[in-house]
């Protein structure tokens, strides 16, 4: 088994280091254990980078490390992009009860539904959280009706929208984005709609 990369555990590189960047994006999750996921959650905590933080949460959310609990409680409190406090919310399911979900859930679906007269073609947000392994992956898990009401009211906004806004691409179980259309093709319908 590969060893955890020891650029992640110094504390005193910057995180636009590209070996940094290297060994975070390829990191395979199967090195990740209850000694070396310190240094992941001490990345997060530290970078103001989206993307870093993205793929921490990604890295962590299936490992139910008990430390792990306030780790995923915070970033859910931390978090302002939606899809990234589901990510944080995948991790706190192992560690809370489904009480515990709604009440979160009540307060998400209320900025969800604000999202559609804020920004209405948000198309890129509402994919993210239809992604296999994002509310999909919840609803499958623990067949919650917080976590199926949710998803359906971000279908419903996704339908709302116009044809141009929808089908440009996916998410797979692994959180790679999977493109249904060629970058031309999706930027050709939206610049289409606007024009009309």
């Amino acid at each position: 088994m590969s060893k955890f990369p020891e650029i992640l555990t110094d504390e005193k590189i910057k995180d636009s280091n590209k070996d940094f960047r290297s060994a975070l994006f390829s990191l395979d999750k199967n090195i990740i254990d209850k000694d070396n996921f310190v240094h992941l959650a001490r990345i997060y905590s530290t970078t103001k980078q989206l993307d870093i933080r993205n793929k921490v949460l990604r890295l962590l959310y299936d490992f139910d490390f008990p430390q792990l609990k306030d780790f995923f409680d915070s970033a859910y409190k931390k978090e302002r992009y939606l899809d990234m406090k589901i990510y944080a919310l995948r991790g706190l399911s192992q560690f809370i009860s489904e009480k515990d979900i709604e009440k979160l859930l009540h307060k998400f679906n209320l900025t969800l539904l604000k999202r559609q007269e804020t920004t209405p073609y948000n198309y890129q947000e509402y994919e993210l959280l239809k992604g296999q392994n994002s509310l999909t992956y919840l609803v499958e898990k623990y067949n919650y009706n917080c976590f199926k009401e949710t998803l359906n009211q971000v279908n419903k906004q996704y339908n709302g929208m116009p044809d141009a806004f929808k089908g440009h691409f996916t998410i797979d179980e692994k959180g790679q984005v999977v493109s249904l259309r060629s970058p031309e093709e999706s930027s050709k319908m939206i610049k289409d709609f606007f024009k009309a």
